[in-house]
């Protein structure tokens, strides 16, 4: 099996996501209408060559459901690549319902959603189990789990872990601090100016945490609520089409995937980018052109483990919140290595935390 990072589609700005040329190097791909949503799903099983697949299931709206299933062939790859590269016995798959342009669900039709989307997972038989991802909660994941019981992340009162964004804003804090210590020398936030897209639930999470630390901040989302936040942070807000044209220490993409294209990369002016958005580059080639810029990026695939992490841990036997705390600190520690990978071989960053994932998975085959 051969893995490649893809590019991410972008299904929120109206142009059709380009499938793969190639045939996907997936183990099982399922298309299936749900029988009470009347919604298009789709689970894409890339990789259980660690054990089974683990992946968040998606709501969102796309312009066709072409797009959605390159979405999830996308998704389901980098998931691959996020557990091996984390160290977790866990393939990679991903989950879409695709809403088409237009619509909106309703309360009624988002629980028949999440109905479909259980018989769906089921039917594959245990080769993947599904978790909370945009557009889905640990209250909807208790609505799958009503049809599957390989579904995880369920909410605390019902005896599962919760919601991951606290893990995943850890994990990508760990690789903030170790990509500052890579630049320039110090894990110290006070004094830095760090730009961050998007104020979602990771997102906000680390401003708050940045700001704590004396670090200044420049914050942009396509939400005008999040302002508030702004302004509690004392954060300068920009425009989400200007944040990266914004001079300063680091750019933190916590919004939807392909963010760094050609273009955006040539108008950067930071140091380095470490963000928590999935499928960062709009293209491969990006990575190098990064690093031709001598713009240090933090793989997204490794950063943002720490949700996958928690989830996958937070209920193992023998695993305490020390231990679970360590593991996703650990995710700082992979940063640096995948970091100083590549400038002694030479190499993106990229293709440093590919090598990585792939030696772990030609370990287990």
């Amino acid at each position: 099996m051969s893995i490649t990072h893809a590019p991410a589609p972008s299904p929120s700005n109206g142009v059709h996501a380009a499938l793969p040329v190639d045939a996907p190097d997936h183990e099982r791909v399922l298309i299936t209408r749900g029988p009470r949503s009347g919604l298009t799903i789709i689970v894409a099983v890339h990789s259980t060559a660690l054990g089974q697949a683990l992946g968040g299931a998606r709501v969102w709206h796309y312009e066709h459901w072409t797009d959605a299933l390159a979405d999830a062939l996308r998704l389901s790859q980098a998931m691959t690549l996020k557990n091996a590269a984390a160290g977790l016995a866990r393939g990679g798959g991903k989950s879409v319902v695709c809403i088409p342009a237009g619509e909106t669900l309703d309360e009624a039709r988002r629980h028949d959603a999440m109905l479909d989307l259980g018989d769906a997972v089921d039917s594959l038989g245990g080769a993947y189990m599904t978790a909370e991802d945009v557009g889905t909660s640990a209250e909807l994941m208790s609505v799958v789990h009503e049809r599957t019981e390989h579904v995880c992340g369920l909410p605390a009162d019902e005896g599962g872990v919760g919601e991951p964004a606290d893990a995943t804003a850890a994990g990508v804090h760990a690789g903030i601090l170790a990509t500052l210590d890579h630049v320039f020398g110090s894990r110290d936030v006070a004094g830095r100016h760090f730009v961050i897209a998007g104020l979602g639930q990771v997102g906000g999470r680390l401003a708050r945490a940045l700001a704590a630390g004396g670090a200044r901040l420049t914050v942009a989302d396509v939400h005008e609520g999040k302002r508030a936040l702004a302004d509690e942070l004392g954060a300068e807000w920009v425009s989400p089409a200007d944040a990266h044209r914004v001079e300063a220490d680091m750019f933190v993409p916590c919004g939807l995937g392909g963010v760094l294209t050609p273009e955006v990369v040539q108008e950067l002016r930071v140091r380095a980018v470490v963000g928590a958005a999935n499928n960062q580059l709009a293209e491969r080639d990006v990575a190098r052109m990064l690093r031709g810029r001598g713009i240090a990026w933090a793989p997204d695939f490794v950063v943002n483990a720490g949700g996958v992490v928690y989830l996958d841990l937070a209920s193992a036997p023998g695993i305490g919140p020390d231990e679970l705390d360590r593991r996703i600190a650990g995710i700082g520690d992979v940063v640096g290595a995948v970091h100083r990978d590549a400038d002694a071989a030479g190499i993106t960053t990229l293709e440093a935390a590919e090598r990585l994932a792939a030696a772990r998975l030609d370990a287990a085959r």
